[in-house]
């Protein structure tokens, strides 16, 4: 992790304004994992990871660099197939399912790299995520004027991420991070149950910050919202729970203020009073 994080390891609250992390940890385990691991030739990057995430809370797997946030990450959403282990949704085992079959049930993920058409408007790139909830993305012989249909729904959630003013504007003249808002409106596009986000706030200069975790405080009303993330401030504000990995392991879960007092945690981040 940058030096520049060490520093937010135990912030406390500077949110102004916004509520607090609601009391979602109580509801029902919408996605889990137990057992979770994965080898590559040898290497164990996660190793016997058990997680319960609940519905409808912000959910962040933290840690060092190496940790296998990525990798477990990787494995929830199914671009890796685990080594053993058993990732249930909803009561139903879907390990060995692919992403696409993951997706279609409801559990959507973003990448850390902006995965916007540059070349497209940022009313195309919307509208072309909502094809496959309309059961268009298959109907290719259809005129481009046949996709009107969803110029208004595109709209409604171009002005849900605050890009209204941008709606025919070329996505690749972007601001990087209205890109990052118009990848959260593709994702909300889809509809999704779970919401995985790949390190929203990679790359983001401050002042879009919060902004964005605004939009996820706003995207999560009414769904489950698990994210990787290095930027502790935007977890303590936005979190209801948080899982700390290190080397591949779970070293401590809970709330943020139960996981950053762990003196485990603190030298995980920061290293013994000793070093």
């Amino acid at each position: 992790m940058p030096a520049g994080e060490l520093k937010m390891t135990m912030p406390t609250n500077q949110n102004t304004g916004a509520p607090a992390p609601g009391g979602a940890a109580g509801g029902s385990v919408v996605l889990s994992a137990k057992g979770l691991t994965k080898e590559f030739k040898g290497f164990v990057a996660v190793k016997d990871v058990d997680l319960s995430v609940r519905e409808g809370s912000i959910h962040a797997l933290i840690g060092p660099n190496g940790a296998g946030k990525t990798t477990c990450f990787n494995l929830l959403t199914k671009f890796l197939q685990p080594t053993r282990g058993v990732i249930t949704y909803r009561g139903q085992d879907i390990t060995g399912l692919a992403p696409a079959e993951i997706a279609r049930l409801g559990v959507v993920r973003s990448f850390q790299i902006s995965a916007v058409f540059p070349s497209l408007s940022v009313l195309e790139n919307v509208r072309i995520a909502l094809q496959r909830p309309q059961h268009l993305a298959t109907q290719f012989w259809k005129p481009e004027t046949a996709l009107s249909v969803l110029d208004d729904r595109a709209a409604g959630l171009i002005r849900s991420v605050g890009l209204d003013a941008f709606i025919n504007h070329t996505a690749g003249e972007l601001p990087y991070g209205r890109k990052r808002a118009l990848e959260l409106a593709a994702t909300l596009a889809l509809e999704p149950d779970v919401m995985l986000l790949d390190e929203p706030m990679a790359g983001m200069a401050h002042e879009d910050i919060g902004h964005i975790a605004d939009l996820i405080r706003q995207a999560a009303q009414g769904r489950t919202v698990i994210m990787v993330e290095h930027n502790l401030h935007v977890v303590e504000d936005l979190c209801d729970a948080v899982t700390v990995l290190q080397r591949g392991e779970i070293l401590a879960e809970g709330d943020y203020q139960t996981v950053s007092q762990d003196p485990r945690v603190r030298e995980a981040y920061m290293g013994s009073e000793h070093d």
